[in-house]
């Protein structure tokens, strides 16, 4: 399980959270390990990228342990959580940061997608 002290989230920052800025904070967070493993595939520091690319996995297996199920959205975050998380294993045996950039990329995607939900969800809020 993802463990929030060990990612320097604050724990005021995470009780104070809704579910949604949670799942903003978990794409935010993996997308900061992946550059630092990239860094570290740079600057060739093996222990440093295998840490980072196992923290990104880890907030990709708590994404996916989240997923509720009842919505057909999930269902199809599934197969591509799936997919980054072979990817990320890729990158840690293969040392390629190629793979690290298109998880990232995926990964960004998520987390725009994410911020404009939120941001309707309160627009919506507020119209009532």
């Amino acid at each position: 399980m993802w463990n929030t002290t060990s990612y320097s989230l604050s724990t005021n920052s995470v009780t104070t959270a809704t579910p949604e800025e949670l799942t903003l904070k978990l794409y935010s967070g993996c997308i900061r390990f992946i550059k630092l493993a990239d860094k570290a595939i740079v600057e060739e520091n093996i222990q440093d990228k295998n840490t980072n690319i196992q923290k990104a996995q880890d907030i990709i297996r708590e994404l996916m342990v989240t997923l509720n199920m009842d919505y057909d959205i999930s269902h199809q975050l599934m197969p591509l959580y799936e997919y980054m998380h072979h990817q990320l294993t890729q990158a840690n045996v293969k040392n390629d940061p190629s793979i690290l950039k298109e998880v990232q990329g995926m990964v960004e995607g998520f987390r725009e997608t994410w911020q404009q939900v939120i941001k309707a969800n309160k627009l919506q809020t507020q119209a009532r």
